[in-house]
């Protein structure tokens, strides 16, 4: 099991002199996820995308296992080629492209690029006649949390003029690719999709092109919350491309996975900075106590991503009776000097204290690569799991000051301290290990088998914890 993941959902270490949010990531957790990819979807070959998390580490890791760059820039194909990938395995998926960018990309032998209009097809004309072409459709994404073909994406309708006017300019057309939209819930647009591409393949056939590449895009989620499942997703892309594209060596089936990769691999923890105590009258005319947490890292930081997808703001409590305390409606605001900068409104805590700690899981996909240093806040910093690690033992103890849990869903947890400590074995004691033994909060230790910690055991701890 995976470290962040699948034994510890977020790990705190309140140590003195050390409140600056942090992340915690975990590689073996994207390498499993790799192999369960390949392993689902047999047929298909990832092209990360880049812009989801673009943590050197990762990009490292994912080149190791073999994987494609879907690459949106001119920064991130230099970033993809610098770690020696070859020109061959990055697809250029942005249909609308600045002309240096393209110059740049021939000048490096990046051939495969995506088009949903005339206009690109000139520029490709113009300064990169090499070039590979996939024409990109639009697609019925109303259910995604990301709906992309406002944005991008050719009517079907449309496509037999595009590919009329790229045979005329002596372009190359290879194939169709879709994206559903980030976090689709609905199945059937993939099977819509597919279905669409068949009739766009056909059309570049009778006009003389030579079809041989689909790109089914990403959009899937790395949250094993989410509804529909991966598997769920899996089954009928399968079941859509053995209908339509029956014949494995006719053509090369490409995706363009980032959330699947990285979402669960990283999680960060944010520190209570300022607690304010407000009381306001209710309806009855009664006043009601509640919070406001300042946290250090909020919309202008990792949780960009967190503010623009409303849906993921929808929390539970499921933990609250670990505790039985009294729960307040609590605001959690990030440190910025603006009014924007909440992620949660009107949500029911407990009372909670400057210094405690808020985790929140599954933050791999675009935190890092859309946060900001507005007003002067450093991004969080990353601990990766090292690449050895020791198999846990039951027998194995850690010295701690007690905590209360409390979990918000699959999306976050917080950690209450208490004065009182002791020792527990691993994954037995109900304080510190959630039933299942898939999550796990500590605001303090004072020694791990006998040791003090330090911030350079960072790694080492959480390689004991490793199963």
């Amino acid at each position: 099991a995976c470290v962040v993941s699948k034994v510890l959902k977020g790990l705190i270490f309140a140590l003195q002199g050390h409140q600056d949010a942090f992340y915690v990531a975990d590689l073996g957790d994207i390498k499993q996820k790799h192999w369960r990819f390949m392993k689902e979807l047999p047929r298909v070959k990832p092209f990360y995308a880049v812009k989801c998390n673009s943590t050197n580490e990762v990009l490292q890791m994912l080149a190791t296992l073999g994987t494609g760059f879907d690459c949106a820039s001119m920064g991130e194909i230099d970033m993809v080629l610098r770690m020696g990938v070859p020109a061959a395995d990055i697809v250029y998926a942005n249909p609308c492209k600045q002309v240096s960018h393209i110059k740049y990309a021939a000048a490096h032998g990046v051939c495969k690029m995506t088009f949903d209009c005339e206009a690109e097809l000139f520029k490709i004309a113009a300064f990169h006649p090499k070039a590979e072409m996939i024409l990109r459709i639009a697609t019925d994404d109303r259910d995604a949390w990301c709906a992309l073909s406002s944005k991008y994406g050719a009517l079907v309708e449309q496509c037999e003029d595009l590919l009329k006017t790229a045979k005329n300019l002596n372009i190359q057309v290879i194939g169709v690719s879709f994206h559903t939209g980030s976090g689709c819930k609905n199945t059937h647009s993939f099977c819509k999709a597919i279905e669409d591409a068949r009739k766009v393949f056909e059309i570049g056939k009778k006009l003389g092109y030579q079809m041989r590449l689909l790109d089914i895009g990403g959009g899937f989620s790395g949250n094993s919350e989410f509804r529909p499942t991966f598997e769920e997703v899996r089954h009928v892309i399968r079941q859509s491309l053995n209908q339509y594209f029956p014949n494995n060596k006719e053509v090369e089936i490409i995706s363009e996975p980032g959330r699947y990769y990285v979402e669960s691999a990283f999680t960060v923890a944010l520190n209570i900075i300022t607690k304010k105590e407000v009381y306001e009258k209710g309806a009855d005319g009664n006043s009601r106590r509640k919070f406001s947490y300042i946290l250090n890292d909020g919309v202008y930081g990792t949780f960009l991503d967190f503010y623009l997808v409303k849906e993921k703001q929808k929390l539970k409590p499921l933990l609250g009776k670990v505790c039985d305390q009294k729960l307040f409606p609590s605001n959690l605001w990030g440190p910025t000097c603006t009014n924007v900068d909440k992620l949660v409104n009107e949500f029911y805590l407990p009372e909670l204290e400057t210094g405690d700690w808020v985790i929140f899981p599954n933050m791999g996909a675009y935190s890092i690569s859309m946060s900001t240093t507005f007003n002067g806040f450093p991004q969080p910093k990353v601990y990766f799991n090292p690449k050895k690690s020791q198999n846990i033992r039951k027998n194995r103890k850690m010295f701690i000051f007690k905590s209360e849990l409390f979990q918000f869903g699959s999306d976050s947890w917080v950690s209450k301290s208490a004065p009182k400590s002791g020792s527990c074995k691993i994954g037995l004691h109900r304080y510190f290990f959630l039933f299942n033994c898939t999550g796990l909060l500590i605001n303090a230790l004072t020694g791990v088998l006998g040791q003090d910690l330090k911030m350079p055991h960072l790694l080492s701890l959480m390689s004991i914890f490793e199963a």
